[in-house]
């Protein structure tokens, strides 16, 4: 024979048990502690919650045996998760739950991650359970703040009792759990995007050397002009043409009038003397001349002589 019956359901906070609200178990009327002697049950006593209109289902043990007739206090949290109100009826069943191995739980927010030892804080909490039920949301209160935990999943079955036994706890990452941004790589522009954006590249002016203007310091107009410098550089350079006759008369006698009146000639033959001028000019004559052709060398052509006289 088994323990069934249907009671109505009201609040912790209806009787003066605070510590009901922190855990997983029910105060029940003196009638049931009678009724479950007779039958010589299971300990620890065990019951299952069901609300038939919800199809809730949910486990739970029994604190004390002080209610009224008909009536059972329950935690809060555990009438949220059934869908009832107070004063709904409430069928209670005496069940036997294997012993829990593995038990997943999830917070629903972050900050319970926050405290210094939530692993502390859920064992002493999990002692004022007797049983867990996947699906189900404890209730855990800590530094005048509550807490609210899902059951996600349990081992070896969807109900299992806590009570004695070593259990294996996990934790799935909170509801509200978002993970970093990854910093998004820059996209590179397309091509023709690209193409628009850069401006068209100017060509680069050439090195042109020595393509400066003489001027005379005496404010004279320039006879000479420099030949024109090809835009190839320092590449193209046209050979400089040095003549080898003598210089004019006319151009040394202008030298000797300028270096008189003390001016300053820019030229070749300004440090020099009209003496070394004449004798440059003349080796470049002498060079410039024809040379003579030498007499070709004919053997035996001397003249006879006699000893007699």
């Amino acid at each position: 024979m088994s323990f069934e019956q249907k009671y109505r359901c009201y609040p912790a906070s209806f009787i003066d048990k605070p510590q009901i609200e922190s855990g997983g178990k029910i105060i029940m009327p003196p009638s049931a502690l009678d009724r479950l002697a007779s039958l010589h049950i299971d300990y620890p006593m065990l019951f299952e919650l069901s609300n038939p209109a919800a199809q809730r289902v949910s486990h739970c043990g029994v604190l004390e045996f002080i209610a009224e007739e008909g009536m059972i206090y329950m935690p809060y949290w555990m009438m949220e998760n059934m869908l009832l109100q107070e004063g709904d009826t409430v069928q209670v069943k005496n069940v036997t739950l294997p012993k829990g191995t593995y038990v997943k739980l999830q917070p629903h927010t972050t900050d319970f991650l926050d405290i210094s030892n939530p692993k502390a804080i859920l064992e002493t909490t999990l002692r004022n359970f007797s049983c867990l039920t996947t699906g189900d949301s404890i209730m855990v209160a800590y530094n005048n703040k509550k807490y609210y935990i899902d059951i996600v999943e349990t081992k070896p079955s969807n109900a299992i009792s806590i009570i004695e036994t070593d259990c294996e706890v996990d934790f799935a990452p909170p509801l509200d759990f978002k993970e970093p941004e990854k910093p998004v790589a820059p996209v590179p522009l397309g091509k023709a995007a690209a193409e628009v954006q850069e401006a068209p590249v100017e060509p680069e002016p050439k090195f042109n050397p020595f393509c400066g203007v003489g001027r005379r310091l005496d404010g004279k107009p320039q006879k000479y002009e420099p030949p024109p410098v090809s835009s190839s550089g320092s590449k193209d350079k046209q050979p400089v043409n040095r003549g080898s006759g003598q210089p004019s008369a006319g151009s040394s006698s202008q030298s000797s009038s300028r270096q008189s009146q003390g001016k300053l000639v820019f030229g070749s033959n300004v440090n020099r003397s009209p003496k070394e001028t004449q004798k440059e000019a003349a080796k470049a004559t002498k060079q410039e001349e024809p040379k003579k052709e030498e007499p070709k060398f004919q053997p035996f052509s001397g003249k006879k002589y006699s000893l007699k006289g």
